[in-house]
């Protein structure tokens, strides 16, 4: 991120984001889980779980981003 973008997104939006980042990595990794052969049921319903808290704080995270942005 150049310096002059950087130097203008406070520190709170900063963490914000990178949060938002790590939560969008993890739904992406837990989809692609999903695409293996031979899960069992099991694993199945407890990568749906994950996936659910996932999506559930991504819709909450972004929510709060879009409106620290929009400030």
């Amino acid at each position: 991120m150049p310096t002059t973008v950087k130097n203008k997104i406070d520190e709170t939006l900063r963490i914000m984001l990178n949060e938002l980042k790590d939560e969008c990595q993890k739904c992406i990794k837990l989809t692609n889980q999903l695409e293996l052969e031979n899960l069992t049921e099991e694993q199945i319903d407890e990568i749906f779980g994950e996936l659910t808290a996932s999506v559930t704080h991504l819709n909450t995270h972004s929510q709060t981003v879009k409106e620290e942005i929009e400030e």
